[in-house]
């Protein structure tokens, strides 16, 4: 069970202004397994509604949806009542029926006293039917592939995690503890934050295994490609997913359609691209020239990088070979530090919300890989693969606009660095709480 997630369950199901429960996100994150647990812990019953493995569920939401009605007749068609407060009822799949979920706003208004949670493809809540998605009637939350530290804790590794969350203070962590979160860090690189990838690394710490889990969860992405799009947009869809790797291997990672398919252009592939960001398979990050809040009113959202939702798929995806783990750091270098930045760009989608956004000043080559936005202001962040990173446009972005503190993550230890706040990429995921202690410093 992803703790943090669990806590906000529980929080959900104490509630005195509980609402129906959405838990969305790209295939194969974990929903079903994490909503399931969570209702076998915390409740006398789970009653599971399937609509894809189920379809003549469907029914039940035809006429209209009251939920007394709609109670009834699944208690009559599963021989099993539905009490309120002590059992959970879980519509999982309810993409796949959007009566269900134009439902949801009727549980809360007609039957709050039903702890009621659903579980969808991001892809299928996106693309529901008009009128059919309860607007302000649910609490949303979105599931992402695991962080590094849920990685830690799934390969029973949970010591690690518990440490690094701890830390309250700018010092270097012991060295023997640095190199071997280092290892890990590398092994998550390859296995990625799929859970079932996850699952099988920490079974068998076979990388082969974990290869061919990765490969089955392309190939049902591909399968959802030619389910949900029309035939004609299928090819695009690929060309654009596929191109991830090469786009990723530039010196300079700004997507271009033009790599996808030579007469791309880019109205052609935009419906492709947003397919895919709806999925939830990929992230984009808009360049900003002039970093002031709110940076989405300075962002061109004509240009901008993208990114895997998963390394591990990443390197999948690349047909980058597994046994490059055994290469020392030839993870951290692969691609131009491809892998380095989609691992910080993943940890960031999951711990920071909103989107990405990163800097580059027109007039020159000046480049910073991200700008985040916390709370106390906007915080600039280079990413580097190796120990001996040179900062120049880290720095220039930092005294053009007077931004502090500086962030940069490499495979250096914990540490200041003159104006920069260093921090190891595996303590990527604390970047907000690490830069909340530089903050108070300053």
């Amino acid at each position: 069970m992803r703790r943090e997630l669990y806590n906000n369950l529980l929080a959900w199901k104490n509630s005195p202004r509980r609402k129906p429960l959405l838990l969305s996100g790209a295939r194969q994150t974990g929903k079903t397994h994490l909503l399931t647990e969570f209702g076998e812990r915390e409740y006398e019953q789970v009653h599971v509604y399937n609509f894809e493995q189920e379809p003549l569920l469907s029914g039940f939401f035809e006429r209209d949806l009251r939920p007394e009605r709609i109670l009834a007749e699944l208690a009559l068609y599963r021989g099993t009542r539905v009490e309120p407060e002590r059992h959970l009822l879980f519509f999982d799949e309810i993409q796949a029926c959007n009566g269900a979920l134009n439902s949801l706003k009727y549980f809360q208004e007609q039957a709050g006293e039903y702890h009621v949670v659903a579980a969808g493809s991001l892809l299928g809540v996106e693309l529901s039917k008009p009128g059919s998605f309860p607007v302000g009637k649910v609490n949303m939350v979105r599931l992402y592939p695991m962080t590094f530290l849920e990685f830690l804790e799934g390969i029973g590794q949970g010591g690690y995690r518990e440490y690094l969350e701890k830390l309250d203070r700018i010092e270097p962590l012991p060295e023997a503890l640095h190199r071997e979160l280092i290892a890990l860090l590398r092994a998550y690189y390859v296995v990625g934050g799929m859970p079932e990838a996850v699952a099988v690394f920490a079974e068998s710490r076979t990388l082969d295994h974990v290869r061919t889990v990765q490969e089955d969860i392309l190939n049902a992405f591909a399968q959802d490609f030619a389910k949900h799009t029309p035939a004609k947009d299928i090819p695009k869809m690929r060309q654009v997913w596929e191109s991830l790797p090469v786009q990723l291997a530039r010196e300079n990672k700004r997507f271009l359609f033009s790599t996808a398919s030579e007469s791309a252009r880019a109205r052609d592939y935009e419906d492709a691209l947003l397919w895919l960001e709806g999925a939830g398979l990929v992230t984009r990050s808009f360049v900003v020239e002039t970093p002031r809040l709110p940076l989405k009113s300075y962002s061109d959202r004509q240009r901008f990088k993208l990114y895997a939702l998963d390394v591990g798929l990443l390197g999948a995806l690349s047909r980058l070979s597994p046994q490059v783990l055994v290469s020392g750091d030839a993870v951290f270098q692969e691609y131009h530090g491809a892998f380095v930045e989609s691992y910080v760009a993943q940890t960031l989608s999951a711990v920071l919300p909103g989107e990405l956004y990163y800097w580059r000043n027109r007039k020159s080559t000046a480049e910073v890989d991200f700008l985040c936005e916390f709370e106390a202001g906007i915080v600039p962040l280079e990413v580097k693969a190796g120990v001996n990173p040179r900062s120049k446009s880290l720095r220039t972005v930092g005294a053009t606009y007077a931004l502090r503190p500086l962030l940069r993550t490499t495979l250096r230890n914990l540490r200041v660095d003159g104006d920069i706040l260093n921090v190891p990429l595996y303590a990527a995921p604390l970047l907000p709480q690490l830069a909340a202690v530089a903050f108070e410093a300053q």
